[in-house]
């Protein structure tokens, strides 16, 4: 089963954590051979593959946050996987966030919906988002 979207259980569960403490977000990709875009989108049938697509749209997210003083503070090459199967995660990474409500503000903002998701939507197979404090 793929896991694009929270559940509205984890994302309640989210929303009851603290928002005013610092928060980092550990992000597991697993991205489409090729992007699906939807037929009014204006990369559709542009042939862009999910890393191509999944790119567009880590570019447009870390500007959003940027403002707000979030970052990507790890993004690591892969070298091997030593304990699972090869090839489950194309991108893992974590965003640094001063607090949860500067993650709840960018997943609302008006250009991250409208110019940022359709990218992830594009070019995500599978994920997973897991929340730590510190």
């Amino acid at each position: 089963m793929a896991h694009i979207d929270p559940s509205r259980e984890n994302w309640q569960r989210f929303k009851d954590l603290p928002r005013d403490t610092p928060i980092q977000m550990l992000n597991l990709i697993k991205l489409r051979a090729l992007a699906e875009y939807p037929a009014d989108h204006s990369d559709h049938a542009k042939g862009l593959s999910g890393a191509e697509a999944y790119a567009i749209y880590k570019e447009g997210f870390q500007r959003v946050v940027a403002q707000d003083g979030a970052a990507m503070i790890w993004h690591p090459p892969m070298d091997c996987v030593v304990i699972g199967p090869q090839g489950e995660w194309d991108e893992i990474f974590v965003m640094g966030y001063p607090d949860s409500a500067t993650f709840l503000k960018m997943v609302k903002n008006e250009e991250y919906i409208r110019d940022v998701v359709p990218h992830r939507t594009a070019a995500v197979a599978d994920s997973r988002l897991i929340r730590f404090s510190g």
